[in-house]
C-alpha cells in the first residue's frame, strides 16, 4: 500500500519531531520521513492530511497473550499453558491465535499495530513466542518473526501448578533444576548432532532439544518470567551457567537490583503496572519500577501482559510511569524502540525511519496525554481503523473483506 501522511507533528521515536512532516510508505514500506518541502509524493499516493494530529510508529507490546488467551471465551478460549508437561520448548505460542480475538481490535484502537505473543507462566519452560501484526486473516498472514524467543517461568506459578499435581517441580529449587536439567541435555544433544553431521551419520531429532540448541546457540533470546528479587538472581545465575541471551519479564521487584542488571545489560520488559499486589511476588509492585530501571541504564520496556491489563491501556501506563518519575523524553521508546530491539524485531518495526514497515498511527495529540486518541491506524500502509467522532467508536476492517474505513 502505497500513502503520504502530510502536514502532522511526526515523531520518528529514534529522531527529533518533526513540525509539518510527511511519512511516506509505498509497498508497505516507509519510505521517507522528513518537512512537507523534502519529501517528494510519486503521483497516484494516497495523501492523508494529518495537520493539527500526532504522527507516530504503532505502539509495540512486548510480552502478551492476545489470539491465545481471547477474552470472554472461558476455557475454550484459553490455550496459554500446555500444563500437562513442564518443558514445553517445542510448543508454539504461533500454533494457537484466533486473529478473531476482539483483543486485536482493541489493540488497535490504543495504538498497538505489532505484539509479541507468548505462553503463559505455568511451566518452568513453556514454549516458542512470536510477533505478530495485530490485523489479519490469519496468523501467517500476520507474521512478522518466528520464534522469537524462548518462555519460562521462575517463581509461585509453576511451583503451585505442579505442586497440586504433586509431581516436579512444586518448589523454586525444583523449578530451577528442571531448567537446567533441560538445558544441560540440549547441550549434549548439540554435541552429538555436531559429531553425526562431521560423521555423515543420521540422526534423531528431539524438537525440544533443537529449540533449546538454539537458545545455548545465542539465536534466540530467554525470556524468563520472574517477579521476586531472588528469583530474579536465580535468573541471572542460570544465564551466567549456560551463556544465553536473557531478558527478564515482569520484573516487579528488579528495580530493587537495577545497578546489577544493568551491568550486565540485561534488559527488562516491565508490567503489568495496573494490577493489585494479588499475590505475594507482586507485593513490591511499583509504576515507579520503569523508571529506576532507565535511570539506572536498564533497557526497558512496559508491557500489559494482555489480558492481565487490556492491551489498549499501553500507553496509559508509560503515562503512570512518568508520572512516578519515568524520563518523558524517553517514555515513548518503552512501547516502540526499545521491545523491538530488545526482542530482534528493529529491522521491522518500532520507529518512523526508512525500511521499516509502514506501521503508522495519526493521533488527535500527545499519546501520553490520556485524552488523547488514536485516530487512524495503518499496518503496512493499509489503512485499518479509524476513529469516528460522530458515532463515538472506532471501525476495524473486516480483514475477511477488507473493506475500507
Amino acid at each position: 500500500m502505497d500513502i503520504a501522511i502530510r502536514s502532522g507533528y511526526v515523531v520518528p521515536v529514534d529522531g527529533e519531531p518533526i513540525t509539518g512532516g510527511t511519512v511516506l510508505v509505498v509497498d508497505g514500506r516507509i519510505a521517507a520521513v522528513g518537512p512537507d518541502a523534502e519529501v517528494a509524493v510519486p503521483d497516484g499516493v494516497r495523501v492523508v492530511d494529518a495537520s493539527g494530529r500526532w504522527v507516530l510508529p504503532g505502539f509495540v507490546e512486548a510480552h502478551g497473550h492476545i489470539g491465545v488467551h481471547e477474552e470472554g471465551e472461558g476455557w475454550a478460549g484459553d490455550d496459554t499453558n500446555e500444563m500437562t508437561d513442564p518443558l514445553g520448548a517445542r510448543m508454539r505460542a504461533l500454533d494457537a491465535i484466533n486473529p478473531a480475538d476482539v483483543g486485536f481490535a482493541d489493540a488497535l484502537a490504543g495504538g498497538v499495530t505489532s505484539a509479541v505473543i507468548k505462553p503463559g507462566s505455568g511451566n518452568p519452560i513453556g514454549g516458542q513466542t512470536v510477533a505478530v501484526k495485530c490485523w489479519g486473516r490469519t496468523v501467517d498472514e500476520m507474521l512478522v518473526r518466528q520464534p522469537v524467543s524462548v518462555k519460562s517461568a521462575l517463581g509461585e506459578n509453576p511451583k503451585r501448578i505442579y505442586g497440586e499435581k504433586k509431581q516436579l517441580p512444586s518448589t523454586r529449587q525444583g523449578v530451577a533444576a528442571v531448567i537446567r536439567d533441560a538445558l544441560t541435555r540440549a547441550d549434549a544433544y548439540r554435541a552429538r548432532r555436531a559429531r553425526a553431521e562431521a560423521d555423515g551419520e543420521p540422526f534423531e531429532r528431539d524438537l525440544t532439544l533443537e529449540v533449546l540448541a538454539r537458545v545455548l546457540d545465542g539465536e534466540l533470546p530467554w525470556c524468563q518470567h520472574t517477579h521476586r528479587a531472588d528469583d530474579i538472581a536465580t535468573a541471572i545465575r542460570l544465564a551466567d551457567e549456560f551463556g544465553y541471551r536473557l531478558v527478564i519479564n515482569h520484573g516487579t521487584e528488579a528495580h530493587l537490583l537495577a545497578d546489577e542488571i544493568a551491568r550486565r545489560g540485561i534488559p527488562v520488559i516491565s508490567g503489568p503496572l495496573f494490577t493489585t499486589r494479588s499475590k505475594v511476588e507482586l507485593r513490591q509492585r511499583t509504576l515507579a519500577n520503569p523508571g529506576i530501571l532507565d535511570r539506572a541504564g536498564v533497557k526497558v520496556a512496559i508491557t500489559t501482559d494482555h489480558p492481565v491489563i487490556p492491551i489498549n491501556f499501553l500507553v496509559h501506563q508509560v503515562t503512570l510511569s512518568v508520572k512516578e518519575g519515568l524520563d518523558r523524553d524517553r517514555a515513548l521508546a518503552t512501547i516502540t524502540t526499545n521491545p523491538a530491539a530488545i526482542l530482534g524485531l528493529d529491522d521491522r518495526v518500532g520507529a518512523l525511519r526508512p525500511g521499516l514497515d509502514g506501521d503508522v498511527v495519526i493521533w488527535s495529540g500527545d499519546p501520553l496525554d490520556v485524552m488523547s486518541r488514536a485516530l487512524r491506524v495503518f499496518v503496512e500502509g493499509r489503512e485499518v481503523y479509524a476513529w469516528d467522532e460522530e458515532r463515538r467508536a472506532g471501525t476495524v476492517v473486516d480483514p475477511y473483506y477488507r473493506e475500507s474505513v
